[in-house]
């Protein structure tokens, strides 16, 4: 089983299938978060559209692995923060299922295409070549962007669930810390022991 997995996640046309489908989730992502970002000051436009930053990491990381080449500062951004907004997403529309009762058809479709991006940053992480360094990167970058959310209010708006702002920023600090201790242990060392 595990041989026919690697088989797959490392055929070609599997890749560029996964690619082309990343990089149209990506670009509809920016497309869902234009309210927000006409909004937005310029200083902090590359910190408000998480998810589809997360998906534009893993698809650059998807471009380079197509022709054998291995970009570990994107690998790292890219399984951090995939599984990071990944779950976030998922967690976010649950409380807002609770809160209502009830949930759209693009809450499903964002609860199905976040835990989605979650896996799949999980999946690749034995083909990283992701270092102690890569990891202390993408690690400050995703606690700055937490503060550039939850200090300076860029966080993406959930109106159901906007009163626990609060709890929410700091669910979000430690689902971050979380997620870089997840990817040190996946990929630093589990490569040390190999």
């Amino acid at each position: 089983m595990k041989q026919l997995i690697t088989y797959l996640l490392t055929n070609r046309t599997f890749l560029v299938l996964l690619f082309f489908i990343n990089l149209f989730g990506t670009i509809y992502g920016y497309i869902w978060y234009e309210p927000q970002l006409s909004v937005t000051e310029p200083i902090f436009l590359l910190f408000v559209p998480d998810s589809p930053t997360a998906s534009l990491f893993f698809t650059i990381f998807l471009g380079f692995y197509i022709f054998g080449k291995n970009v570990p500062y994107i690998e790292a951004l890219a399984i951090i923060t995939l599984l990071k907004y990944g779950v976030w997403a998922v967690v976010m529309n649950g409380l807002t299922l609770l809160e209502y009762g009830s949930l759209p058809w693009t809450g499903y479709m964002l609860v199905f295409s976040h835990g989605a991006m979650a896996v799949q940053g999980l999946l690749y992480a034995p083909f990283y070549k992701i270092k102690m360094k890569h990891i202390v990167v993408a690690a400050i970058w995703t606690l700055h962007n937490d503060v550039i959310d939850y200090v300076f209010g860029q966080m993406p708006v959930y109106p159901a669930i906007v009163e626990y702002m609060d709890e929410i920023g700091y669910f979000t600090f430690w689902l971050s810390i979380a997620c870089i201790l997840c990817t040190y242990l996946l990929t630093v060392k589990r490569n040390s022991r190999v």
